[in-house]
């Protein structure tokens, strides 16, 4: 049965600030969002339920096991599907009036703009600094407005950037709040983070998008809003805009969006799946996984986590190749830097793009 949709969202029309007026704005609407885990998932399933017109969903991963315990619109049967298509699923079975599609890739400086140009709203559900920046600097040439949220540990931080202002420029965006990618900050697979406040981060860009089309409230426009859940404290930095479209513009020219870890890792240090593949068995070949809970295709030896990776503290059979693994091949490679730091002549490998690059 599919209910009218006055109905459906009868609890949010009687709100006078919205009213029937407000939710033809919502279903007229059209919202990117990049990302489908921690953040991205509960931002589509509320935007759609808020009935928002039409939702593209861009993700290239697959649920897994250690996903669960925050990403909680997925289920034990989802596990090993794309998270796109999975939560494309569940969105299609709740939200009778919105129209959802999904890309099974990850974001790129070739498909960002074709993903881009037909929303309205573009929403950052991504735990990958290079993908942030890419989005936010794509937004900023192409005048879309960016909903933006990021988690560290128990710490969030929510803003709306590149929001058209009454003087007919722009607000700020995310150089004006970090003007330099950080290239040492981990992400929520290595440093680990409580499901409440990937909820509260992600509920609190919902909150920005549906200021951003119905017209009402302040969005966080030029100021960044910083969550700490443990002490239940929070702070607004105030922005400007300096990095402006023009600047912007020759740093995307210039720019490969390759994350810094992957960009300056030594090819020499490398293995890729098909290599790894034609070795797996041999007697000389150790492999060690360096997070824990991974969904392994192979045997591993050993797992040692990286915040507890110690070279002076691994037991070394100078006879072996060792080769490093973890989801995405950063943490891995951390892990070599340290082995090859004390044994040079040790051979020890990454397995390139980690399990998420495994074919």
């Amino acid at each position: 049965m599919k209910p009218r949709i006055n109905q459906l969202f009868k609890r949010q029309i009687t709100l006078s600030e919205i009213g029937e007026v407000g939710q033809q704005k919502l279903q007229n609407a059209s919202v990117l969002v990049v990302g489908c885990g921690g953040l991205g998932s509960p931002i589509a399933v509320y935007l759609a339920s808020s009935g928002i017109g039409k939702i593209h969903l861009v993700d290239f991963d697959t649920v897994d096991i250690t996903n669960l315990h925050r990403q909680v619109f997925y289920s034990l049967d989802d596990v090993g599907k794309s998270k796109a298509e999975a939560l494309s699923s569940f969105i299609k079975n709740r939200a009778p009036f919105t129209e959802v599609n999904f890309t099974n890739k990850p974001i790129t400086k070739e498909n960002v703009f074709e993903l881009i140009e037909n929303v309205d709203v573009v929403v950052d559900g991504t735990d990958s600094l290079h993908a942030k920046y890419l989005i936010n600097d794509a937004c900023v040439i192409k005048n879309k407005p960016l909903v933006y949220g990021s988690l560290y540990k128990f710490d969030g931080y929510v803003a709306t950037f590149n929001v058209l202002q009454k003087d007919g420029t722009y607000s700020s965006n995310l150089r004006d709040a970090f003007p330099k990618m950080a290239t040492d900050i981990p992400n929520c697979e290595a440093a680990g983070t409580l499901n409440s406040i990937v909820g509260m981060i992600a509920t609190q860009q919902v909150n920005e998008v549906l200021k951003l089309i119905t017209e009402i409230g302040k969005p966080l426009v030029n100021e960044l809003l910083i969550y700490n859940s443990l002490q239940n404290t929070q702070l607004k930095m105030k922005l400007k805009p300096i990095f402006l479209k023009d600047k912007i513009a020759k740093i995307f020219k210039v720019q490969t969006y390759v994350d810094a870890v992957c960009a300056g890792q030594n090819p020499d240090w490398q293995i890729s799946s098909e290599k790894l593949k034609e070795k797996l068995g041999d007697k000389n070949l150790e492999i060690i996984a360096v997070l824990n809970n991974l969904k392994l295709p192979f045997n591993v030896q050993q797992t040692i986590h990286i915040n507890q990776f110690d070279a002076d503290k691994i037991n070394i059979d100078k006879s072996k190749t060792y080769v490093m693994v973890c989801q995405r091949g950063f943490n891995s490679y951390k892990a070599v830097e340290r082995l090859k730091t004390k044994y040079p002549d040790l051979e020890v490998l990454n397995l390139t793009g980690g399990i998420s690059s495994y074919k």
